[in-house]
C-alpha cells in the first residue's frame, strides 16, 4: 500500500503540516523508521524522537507541540493510536485471504460450509455444525457436533472446539485454543476424587479475540460466557460456569476459577488469579500478578496479593523498603 500525505489525512480527518505529498509506503516505530515509514506520536515520553526520526511521516495528536525544523510531515488527528490501528486494519483487510475447501478435510453428516468460507486442509468438522458467511478455518482445526460459529470468524492453525460450543460472529480463535474442555469438577469419595461430569456449554459472543493456548471450559450445567467485544491473551485459563461481560481486556498468564462473575470494561494486568465463587464489577483496573480473593465493586484500580487500592500498594512499597533502615537503628 502506498499513499501521500494528503490522502491519509483525507481518509482519517487529519490535518496536514508539511510536505502533502510525502509518500507513506510502510509503518515502523518512531526511533527505527526511515523513508517511506509512517509512524506516530501517542504517548509524550516518545516526543523527542519527532526531531531525529527518518519517518516521512507523524501521526500525532492536534496539540502536539512539534520542535522547530522538523523533517516529517505530521498529520495532526484526535487520537494518534486508534488511527494507526485503523490504517493496520484497513491494510490487513486489502490482503488477499485463502478461500475454497483444501483436502483432505473430514466434514460430518449434517454439516453444510458456505461458499465464501475457507476450510484448511487436515480440519476435522464434526455432525451438525452451523457456520455462517465469511468464516476462515484454518488446517488441522478441530471442530466437536453441533458447535456453531458465527460470520467472518476465523479459527487459527490447531485450535480445538468441543461439541456443543458456540462462537459468534467477527470473532478471531488463535492457534492452539481449547475451548470447551471439561471443567475441573470432582467430588471427594472414599479418599479418592470421582469425576463430575461437566454436560454444560461455552457461549463465546460477537467480535471477542482469544489468545494462544488460551483455554475455555466447558461448565458443569449451563455456559461458561465470554461477552461480546471481550479481549483475552495468550495462555488465559476461564474456568467452568464463568461470565466474563463485554469488553474486558486480560493479558497473558491470568487465571479465573469457577463460577466468579466478571462485569464490563475491566482492565487486567498479565497473571492475576481470581478465586471461585466471586463478583467483579464493572470499570476496574487490576494490576499485573494480582490476587482476588473477595467480591469487587466499581471503578477501582488494585493491584497485589491479595489486591488492595493502588495508593494503599504504593505507600506500602515505600513503608517496605524502609523496613531494614528502621531495624538497623539502635
Amino acid at each position: 500500500m502506498k499513499i501521500t500525505a494528503s490522502e491519509l489525512a483525507k481518509m482519517t480527518g487529519g490535518a496536514i503540516e508539511g510536505n502533502p505529498e510525502a509518500l507513506i509506503s510502510g509503518f515502523a516505530k518512531i526511533e527505527e523508521a526511515k523513508e517511506g515509514d509512517l509512524s506516530f506520536i501517542a504517548n509524550p515520553k516518545y516526543a523527542h524522537f519527532a526531531s531525529s526520526t527518518k519517518a516521512s511521516v507523524l501521526l500525532v495528536n492536534k496539540n502536539f507541540e512539534s520542535p522547530n525544523e522538523l523533517k516529517p510531515t505530521l498529520v495532526r488527528v484526535d487520537d494518534p493510536y486508534s488511527t494507526l490501528a485503523l490504517l493496520l486494519r484497513l491494510m490487513e483487510q486489502s490482503k488477499s485471504q485463502p478461500s475454497g475447501i483444501e483436502s483432505p478435510v473430514a466434514i460430518g453428516e449434517g454439516t453444510a460450509l458456505p461458499e465464501n468460507c475457507y476450510l484448511g486442509a487436515f480440519s476435522y468438522l464434526g455432525k451438525n455444525i452451523k457456520i455462517g458467511s465469511g468464516v476462515r478455518i484454518y488446517p488441522q482445526v478441530y471442530i466437536g457436533d453441533n458447535c456453531e460459529i458465527g460470520e467472518d470468524t476465523v479459527i487459527y492453525a490447531g485450535a480445538k472446539i468441543y461439541a456443543g460450543c458456540k462462537i459468534g460472529s467477527r470473532c478471531i480463535v488463535h492457534s492452539g485454543v481449547v475451548i470447551g474442555a471439561d471443567g475441573f469438577g470432582f467430588a471427594p469419595v472414599n479418599g479418592h476424587y470421582e469425576k463430575i461430569p461437566q454436560i454444560g456449554g461455552v457461549i463465546i459472543e460477537d467480535d471477542v479475540e482469544i489468545g494462544a493456548n488460551t483455554t475455555i471450559d466447558r461448565a458443569t450445567f449451563g455456559n461458561t460466557v465470554i461477552g461480546k467485544g471481550t479481549k483475552l491473551d495468550n495462555l488465559i485459563m476461564i474456568a467452568h460456569n464463568v461470565k466474563v461481560g463485554e469488553d474486558n481486556v486480560f493479558a497473558a498468564q491470568t487465571g479465573v476459577a469457577g463460577s466468579t462473575q466478571i462485569g464490563d470494561r475491566n482492565r487486567v494486568g498479565g497473571q492475576c488469579g481470581f478465586a471461585g465463587h466471586i463478583s467483579v464489577g464493572n470499570d476496574n483496573e487490576i494490576g499485573a500478578q494480582s490476587g482476588i480473593p473477595n467480591n469487587v465493586g466499581d471503578n477501582n484500580r488494585l493491584i497485589g496479593y491479595p489486591a488492595v487500592d493502588a495508593r494503599l500498594f504504593a505507600r506500602n512499597v515505600v513503608y517496605m523498603k524502609k523496613l531494614g533502615e528502621l531495624f538497623n537503628k539502635k
